[in-house]
């Protein structure tokens, strides 16, 4: 596991205990950087020592293998919604051409069409034309999230479509079959059109409902994170709880820091540890003795029992100093060997020059090749930073190689190629989340499919992650019109003998 606990129990006399734990953290070769060997020239860097500095990762964090229940649940809208959109935009189609295909029964004079059924013929077919493309444009794309309720809106378009392509193919159908002396192919051209403009209208209100709705932001959105405590705020708009959530892993994945369980807590100062566990001592009280000259075994539990609670409670109250000097103390090494890596990545950066800017004669090298001759050179304080900022489990030293031979391959500086180690945002930054599904588990009172309103709370969850959000309504804002007289406009010097002017 990435964190080895080792208690050591000590017994003291009337049964009090004392627990030490130490905690060691992603415990790595001190090897690391100091017996790196390169070997430079047309061959590779040989390294014994440079240990994959992520073996010690954990599990999954709620991205592990999911079954055929999801895959159903996550294809089944999209699948519904394309076959019912091919339907609708195939059916006017087909009512334009049955009647050629002598499908549907009709009589040589009824099958001419004239210069007037001609035009509605070609506008028939740029409105389905532009019909395709619009529908392609907007709602043609991969969806976001599997949500466990059902979207309303969408399911309300729909259904739009459906009940208007069944209708007109009912009434088409009741129109052929009574009444198929008395059609002409023109009737039929212009009913498939009109059929055609209702599609395009059940379009132009779908991308109101699903897309334009939601735009105006209407509330606030207040998330932080559990447990290190980072929160930001958002406006939103209009949408249900569910969909609230996927928009919130968006901005989660894009804007929040990367969450290291490692950091929540600092390496201790091994002399005020000790100093802090040497303080257990007995008091005894020997001037309450009785007649016989005898301690007075009541009166020693009091001394003691006050003691030990005045001793624990000295103790509590220097907790927040043990922590201020502890932060302090981090912040100082962590600044001190961040100092020292940007340093020796500059320095290494000077050693690599381009083939055709190099004056002499030179070895050839490809840039994994060169990431690899100078990697050495920066490898223990890059170690280092690492261990203190609790990063190991994230990056391995293939995974390093490979983004020095980017940065030198596109001719970035030093601190483009430190950039990746010293910031810590946002989450897609690490290389753990990068995966293709993410289960979040979402935990609210009210029915997921309602809108969000003020006073909506919801919990995002995965693993050791929660994300609480609080929704907010955003104030109505009262502008009002100040004008400034032009004559206020004009300053008076005013001069004393007090001021320099």
């Amino acid at each position: 596991s990435p964190m080895q606990t080792s208690a050591v129990l000590g017994d003291r006399s009337n049964n009090q205990h004392q627990e030490v734990i130490e905690v060691q953290i992603l415990p790595q070769d001190d090897g690391w950087g100091d017996n790196a060997t390169a070997l430079t020239g047309n061959t590779s860097v040989a390294s014994g020592s440079m240990d994959d500095v992520s073996r010690l990762g954990g599990g999954d964090g709620g991205r592990g293998h999911l079954g055929w229940n999801f895959k159903c649940q996550r294809y089944l809208g999209s699948i519904t919604a394309a076959v019912l959109a091919v339907l609708a935009v195939m059916t006017p189609v087909a009512m334009v051409l049955l009647p050629r295909m002598q499908i549907v029964p009709l009589r040589s004079e009824q099958l001419r069409c004239p210069a007037e059924c001609e035009g509605l013929l070609i506008t028939l077919t740029v409105k389905l034309v532009l019909l395709v493309l619009g529908s392609w444009a907007v709602f043609w794309r991969p969806t976001r999230a599997t949500m466990p309720r059902i979207f309303f809106l969408r399911t309300l378009v729909l259904l739009l479509v459906f009940v208007t392509t069944f209708a007109y193919c009912l009434f088409y159908g009741v129109r052929v079959v009574e009444q198929q002396d008395q059609l002409d192919y023109k009737a039929i051209v212009t009913f498939a059109l009109s059929l055609v403009d209702a599609l395009l209208f059940v379009h132009y209100a779908a991308v109101l409902l699903l897309e334009i709705r939601q735009m105006p932001p209407r509330y606030y959105l207040h998330v932080i994170r559990s447990p290190d405590g980072i929160s930001r705020g958002y406006p939103i708009g209009a949408i249900s709880i569910q969909r609230a959530a996927v928009w919130l892993l968006d901005k989660y994945y894009t804007e929040f820091p990367i969450y290291n369980p490692f950091l929540e807590r600092l390496p201790p100062r091994r002399s005020r540890s000790k100093l802090a566990h040497s303080s257990s001592f007995k008091f005894y009280d020997l001037d309450a003795q009785n007649n016989h000259g005898s301690l007075n075994p009541g009166n020693a539990r009091g001394v003691l029992s006050t003691t030990s609670s005045s001793t624990t409670a000295r103790r509590n109250n220097s907790s927040h100093n043990e922590r201020f000097y502890e932060e302090h103390e981090y912040e100082r090494r962590l600044k001190k060997r961040r100092a020292r890596l940007v340093t020796s990545a500059e320095e290494a950066f000077t050693h690599i020059r381009r083939l055709q800017a190099e004056p002499g004669p030179a070895v050839p090298m490809d840039p994994y090749e060169a990431a690899q001759a100078i990697f050495p050179s920066m490898a223990r304080p890059l170690q280092k930073y690492l261990r203190i900022t609790r990063q190991q489990p994230r990056h391995t030293v293939e995974s390093i190689l490979q983004h020095l031979a980017i940065c030198l391959s596109h001719d970035l500086s030093a601190r483009a190629f430190v950039e990746k180690f010293l910031a810590a945002s946002p989450v897609m930054q690490n290389d753990k989340e990068k995966c293709p599904i993410q289960t979040w588990s979402l935990v609210c009172d009210v029915l997921l499919s309602r809108g969000i309103e003020d006073g909506t709370v919801f919990q995002l969850r995965q693993g050791d992650v929660s994300l609480l959000c609080r929704i907010s309504n955003l104030p109505h804002f009262n502008i009002t019109e100040e004008i400034i007289e032009p004559k206020s406009n004009k300053f008076v010097l005013r001069l004393s003998s007090e001021t320099s002017v």
